[in-house]
Parts: C-alpha cells; sequence; structure tokens
C-alpha cells in the first residue's frame, strides 16, 4: 500500500475518528479536556501510527507549555490502553504502535500573524511620518 493511496488516507481518517473519541475516554487528570487529535499518519504496513495532538489552553506561554507537556506525558502513559481501545473500534489487520507528537502548527500561525500585524502597524507608522497616504507609496505630488 503506497503512502498516499486511497486505503491509507482512509485508514488514517478512521483511525483519527476513533482516536479522537477514546482520548476523550480517557480518565488521566493530566490529559487536558480540550485536547484535539489534528492528524494521523499510519505507516503503510500498519506497524506505527504518529497523532499529533494540539491542546487548547489559556494563559501566558509558560502555562500553555505546561498543560501540553502534562497531556503529552499522560497520553503517553495511557498508550497502552488507547492501543487496546483502538484495537476494539477499528478492524485493522495489526494495531500500530501510537506515537504522540504536540502539534504546533496553530501556535505558530499565531505567532506569524502577531509578527506580520506588527510589521504591517509600524509601516504605517512609518509612512505618516513620511507623510504617504498608503505604506510602501509614493509621496503626493
Amino acid at each position: 500500500m503506497r503512502k498516499n493511496s486511497i486505503k491509507n488516507r482512509r485508514i488514517n481518517d478512521e483511525v483519527q475518528r476513533a482516536l479522537s473519541g477514546i482520548i476523550r475516554d480517557v480518565k488521566d487528570p493530566r490529559i487536558s479536556p480540550l485536547t484535539s487529535v489534528m492528524d494521523v499518519e499510519v505507516a503503510p504496513d500498519l506497524k506505527t501510527c504518529k497523532i499529533w495532538i494540539s491542546v487548547f489552553t489559556s494563559g501566558t506561554g509558560e502555562e500553555k507549555a505546561a498543560a501540553v507537556k502534562e497531556t503529552m506525558e499522560g497520553l503517553k502513559s495511557a498508550s497502552g490502553f488507547i492501543r487496546g481501545e483502538l484495537a476494539r473500534r477499528v478492524n485493522l489487520r495489526n494495531t500500530p504502535v501510537l506515537q504522540f507528537l504536540a502539534d504546533t502548527s496553530i501556535a505558530y500561525g499565531v505567532e506569524m500573524s502577531h509578527q506580520i500585524d506588527e510589521v504591517i502597524a509600524k509601516d504605517y507608522e512609518s509612512a505618516s511620518a513620511r507623510g504617504d497616504e498608503e505604506p510602501g507609496g509614493a509621496p503626493e505630488a
């Protein structure tokens, strides 16, 4: 089975759906209730599975990092239970070994958005100091 085949994509989607429900049912207090399965990549041989997890938290960067770390530790300790439940819910030839990874793409996107906003604000300030109507434009004649 090729990596991007239709069969592999269907397996990835089904495993993602099942894992989302299983993680909600895990009783470990370290796992945040606002944990989402962002993406799943099951290897073509069905031996391994990479799971990207996103944890929604409010607070400072240190608090967010601590919540993500705790959730990842809780998921790793519950991986045996999660794998067993996955075997019961999804009928696969082999139940893959689960590898949980923190998905930082949302935080990265927010950070990039803030940096872009800062650059635009600085551009407007410098344009107004020069007397331009628009940033990057030529002065009025």
